[in-house]
Formats: structure tokens, C-alpha cells, sequence
């Protein structure tokens, strides 16, 4: 195992289990308790751990600071929180703000609504993009290389309404570039229901997506328009923010017009 390996265990375990002291890092991680001492030392010295005044070991303010550098970085969760709030405040269903990673979708903001059930994903965990609303309308808009390579992965089933098969995923893909928004019918939770829209940059790329989510169910047609209407000014406002010069509502004609 490699040292980076390490230290991002150990950063992980803090950021879920901390404070621990290091005999507890050391035991949870299977590392040998004078290599967990250098690492939380090594970390210590970068301002990524500190100890607390009962000698045990937490994360300080480095991770924050990077953190922070990259959110601005890509601007999303500002540009779109202000929308999210909105979205939130009139469907009453937690809207999610999601950023591309390779082949991968990070929740990187929330507003959640006031429903009883939600599907509350945590700021900064990662799912699968062959799936889910943010996930499909991400896939959807990817090059069809990037897509290719997305479906020689294997697709685990997360319900028995998660699309697995790689034809029958192709045509939904093709549906949703043909409409401009994804639906999730119960494909990550039984029960609950998605509507998604991407947000592009300025090289007309994917580069995350924002959706609605909640128990109302939510099927192609007229009846979720009022929502895709709100997520295509959100997600036009920050795609145009980020440099996409194409049109909204997003569809694939459009991008093509745009990339011509």
C-alpha cells in the first residue's frame, strides 16, 4: 500500500470516525502503529491533522482551505445554490447540485425540501452516472466514446428499476438528449422519483447537472415540465456563467448547433 494510499485512509477515517486517538487509527486501518504515527505527524506538519487536547488525532483546517480553492474554482455551488433555494422553497423537494468526475457524479451542494422522505445524499458522496437523474443527464450529453466506455463498465442494479442493460440504456440516453432532461423512475431508491437537467462549460462539455428529487412521481410529459422549466434557467444561468454559448433548453440538436 502505498503512502498516498495511507494518508487518504487515514484523512477518510478522521473525517468520519474523528477524533481518534492513534492506536485507533492504527487498529481500524490494519497499519502498523509506528507507520500510522509518522503519516499523522507527516499530516500534522502539512496542517491537515492536528491533535486535540486529549491527545487524539482530528483533521484541521488544510483540507478545508483546498476544498474551498476548488469549489471556487468551478463556481458551480454558488452560481446554482441561489436557484436551488428556489426550486426547493416551491416544489418542497430536495434539490441537488452535482459535479462531473470522470466517470463518476459528486453531490458537491443541497437545499433539501420540507417532504417527509428524501433521498438526502451527503455533500461530497459519489454515485455511478449510468443511473439516477444528475447521473443519466450527464451520460447523456458525454461524447459518444465517453459514453461507450461509461457502459463496458459493469452496471450493478441499485433497485430492480436501475437500467443495466447497455442497448436498452443507449435508447434512454438517445430519449434524453431527444427532450433535454432525464428522469430517474425509482432507479437508486424505491419510491423516490428524479428530474434532471446538465449544466455545460465553455468547451460545450458535461460538467455537472442539478435535479429535483422526491416522492411526487416524475414521468416524461407534460406533467414534470413545470420542473424542467425551472431547472433549464437554472442550469442555461449557469452553463452561460461557465462559458457554454449554447442554447437552453438543452437538447441534442442544440448542442449540435452549438458545436458547429
Amino acid at each position: 500500500m502505498s503512502a498516498i494510499t495511507r494518508a487518504i485512509q487515514a484523512m477518510d477515517l478522521l473525517a468520519r470516525k474523528g477524533p481518534l486517538g492513534v492506536r485507533a487509527v492504527a487498529s481500524q486501518l490494519g497499519v502498523p502503529l509506528g507507520s500510522v504515527h509518522r503519516l499523522l505527524l507527516d499530516l500534522e506538519e502539512e496542517g491537515v491533522a492536528e491533535r486535540t487536547p486529549e491527545g487524539e488525532w482530528e483533521l484541521s483546517f488544510r483540507l478545508l482551505e483546498i476544498t474551498g480553492i476548488q469549489l471556487e474554482r468551478i463556481a458551480l455551488p454558488a452560481l446554482a445554490r441561489p436557484f436551488a433555494e428556489h426550486m426547493a422553497e416551491k416544489t418542497r423537494e430536495t434539490v441537488n447540485i452535482n459535479m462531473l468526475s470522470g466517470h463518476h457524479g459528486v453531490c458537491i451542494d443541497k437545499v433539501r425540501g420540507s417532504e417527509g422522505m428524501q433521498l438526502d445524499l451527503r455533500i461530497g458522496s459519489r454515485g455511478s452516472i449510468y443511473c439516477g437523474g444528475a447521473g443519466k443527464a450527464m451520460l447523456a450529453f458525454m461524447s459518444e466514446p465517453d459514453q461507450e466506455r461509461v457502459l463496458a463498465q459493469p452496471m450493478a442494479p441499485l433497485t430492480p428499476r436501475t437500467i443495466t442493460d447497455p442497448k436498452a440504456l443507449r435508447a434512454e440516453l438517445a430519449r434524453i438528449r431527444e427532450r433535454g432532461y432525464s428522469i430517474d423512475d425509482q432507479e437508486v431508491v424505491m419510491g423516490v422519483y428524479c428530474v434532471s437537467v446538465p449544466i455545460l462549460d465553455a468547451g460545450n462539455k458535461p460538467v455537472g447537472a442539478i435535479s429535483i428529487t422526491g416522492t411526487s412521481v416524475k414521468a416524461p410529459g407534460l406533467g414534470v415540465q413545470p420542473l424542467v422549466d425551472m431547472l433549464n434557467e437554472a442550469c442555461g444561468h449557469v452553463s452561460r456563467r461557465l462559458g457554454f454559448r449554447g442554447e437552453y433548453p438543452l437538447t441534442g440538436a442544440a448542442l449540435e448547433r452549438a458545436n458547429a
